[in-house]
């Protein structure tokens, strides 16, 4: 992880314009029915420069932005000094221990996690989320920057991990990318949304 944020961070300033491009609302049409319509409490951990929670507050909701990167977590604040921003990471996210949230997004992250490091951050991830609450994922498929290591995404065994942290998957759909430079490289996507089980 340490070699990921650390490309990301010498990135930075050549990343942000490549996130701004990208649009929110056209990134997530592949779980448009598992955005809340009424106002809710996220978290958009990876937020970058924070364009999708921005886009989120704009739909009324609270949502705090997580960005590990100083490089884009600056940029971001600058952009968008309102929103809340959190200075943590996976897979412990520790700084968010103890919050409950009724949506999690983590888009264009997981990928970056090998492993281990997802079997710690799963039920991390589950203990964040409200009774009902759904962490929303995009599993990369293909390969990455080399500044910026990538490791393979098994959609079964993300749901699998999923599982055995007490989250159920509710919404699984594939999906081309929206860059041209990432559709050209063969990248493409699985968006998938676990809920976590109300307790019987």
């Amino acid at each position: 992880m340490e070699t990921v944020l650390a490309g990301y961070e010498a990135d930075g300033a050549d990343l942000v314009d490549r996130f701004e491009a990208v649009d929110a609302a056209g990134l997530y049409a592949p779980v448009a029915d598992f955005i809340p319509r009424t106002p809710a409490r996220i978290a958009d951990i990876g937020a970058g420069t924070g364009r999708d929670a921005a886009w989120l507050a704009g739909l009324g909701h609270a949502v705090v932005a997580v960005e590990p990167v100083a490089a884009l977590r600056e940029a971001g604040r600058a952009l968008r000094p309102g929103l809340a921003w959190v200075d943590d990471r996976l897979p412990e996210l520790s700084r968010l221990r103890g919050e409950s949230f009724d949506r999690l997004l983590l888009s264009g992250v997981w990928q970056h996690l090998d492993d281990p490091a997802r079997a710690v951050a799963m039920p991390v991830l589950a203990g964040l989320l409200a009774s009902g609450g759904v962490l929303i994922m995009s599993l990369r498929h293909g390969p990455g920057a080399p500044s910026r290591p990538v490791w393979p995404v098994g959609v079964g065994a993300t749901i699998a991990l999923a599982e055995a942290a007490g989250l159920r998957l509710v919404h699984r759909v594939e999906a081309a990318s929206v860059q041209a430079g990432n559709r050209a490289a063969g990248v493409t996507w699985t968006w998938v949304c676990l809920e976590k089980t109300p307790p019987p």
